[in-house]
């Protein structure tokens, strides 16, 4: 078992946690308009809506490693190529952080937690993460392909509930911080492209 690679992942998921993204971003916004309890709903929704991606790629690149070395490695090389696409991505964004507030409704807890699970779970682009992100990070020899990839959803799931709950917590003083220094915005644009690009390394050259 190889508790380097779970270090490794557990620090890469919480940088890709902290940099600005569509659903921290949502989840900042919601609280600081609808109240931190409320944004801590759309966490919960969001992080149930992990469950799901993480059965789906659970049992899917379970059976694709079992069925074909060569399949599993050309997924690996194409995951990798998609995280390098996210940091061109990433580096071709503008480097402010929106926080508008227009347009933002107030919502019930019921109502921000199914928005959080649905905008979560039918959102392709969190599916076609997952298989790129996961595969790099088998980390063990003896335990099964599918008990690892659940392990790395739910380290995934812990890390990101933490990362996302402290947001909805301190979403009026991180609003008030980010507004006042624009320049946070390009620092974390540039942390979120090297951890993408590192990822991508790291995935195309792990060994399963």
């Amino acid at each position: 078992m190889n508790y380097e690679i779970l270090y490794t992942f557990v620090i890469a998921i919480s940088v890709l946690a902290i940099t600005p993204g569509p659903d921290n971003i949502f989840v900042l916004m919601q609280s600081v308009v609808n109240g931190k309890k409320y944004g801590l709903a759309v966490v919960a929704g969001l992080m149930t809506g992990c469950l799901v991606h993480t059965t789906l790629v659970a049992f899917g690149m379970s059976a694709i490693i079992k069925q074909s070395e060569l399949l599993f490695f050309v997924i690996k090389l194409f995951g990798a190529l998609y995280l390098f696409f996210l940091a061109y991505k990433v580096f071709k964004s503008e480097a402010s952080v929106n926080l508008s507030e227009d347009n933002l409704p107030k919502k019930s807890f019921g109502q921000l937690f199914k928005q959080g699970f649905v905008m979560n779970v039918l959102n392709p682009k969190v599916s076609i993460f997952f298989l790129a992100f996961f595969p790099g990070f088998l980390f063990s020899n003896t335990i099964s392909n599918v008990l690892q990839f659940y392990i790395l959803g739910f380290l995934f799931i812990i890390v990101s509930f933490i990362i996302f709950g402290s947001i909805a917590i301190l979403s009026g003083s991180i609003s008030d911080y980010l507004k006042k220094n624009s320049k946070v915005g390009v620092v974390l644009k540039w942390l979120q492209i090297i951890v993408f690009i590192g990822i991508g390394v790291f995935v195309l050259f792990s060994e399963k």
